[in-house]
C-alpha cells in the first residue's frame, strides 16, 4: 500500500493530500529513511512522522483498503510519541 494512502486510512493524517504534502516535505521517515508518498509500506514498518513539535513513531501491523472507523483498530502499534524541544534563543527573547 502507498504510505500516503496508509496514512489516510489508519487516520493518522485525516486527507490524502495532507499526507501527500507531509512527506514531499521529507516530514515521515520509513524504517529510518525519508520516505516519499509513493513508497510501498509493509507490515512490520516503522514511520516516524513529524507533527509540528511533536513525533510519533508508529508500526505498521496490518495494511486494509478499507476506510471505516470500526476497520481501522489495529492497523498501527504507537512505539513512541514525544514532544520536540523548542530550539531557545541564545540572546534570552
Amino acid at each position: 500500500m502507498r504510505l500516503d494512502k496508509f496514512l489516510k486510512v489508519s487516520r493518522l493524517i485525516k486527507r490524502r493530500t495532507v499526507a501527500k504534502d507531509v512527506s514531499d516535505q521529507g516530514r515521515v521517515l520509513l524504517n529510518g529513511k525519508e520516505a516519499k508518498p509513493s513508497t510501498v509500506v509493509k507490515i512490520g514498518d516503522v514511520l516516524d512522522i513529524q507533527f509540528g513539535q511533536r513525533t510519533l513513531t508508529v508500526q505498521v501491523e496490518r495494511l486494509t483498503e478499507s476506510n471505516r472507523k470500526e476497520d481501522i483498530a489495529g492497523l498501527y502499534t504507537v512505539l513512541k510519541e514525544e514532544a520536540r524541544k523548542r530550539e531557545e534563543d541564545p540572546n534570552g527573547l
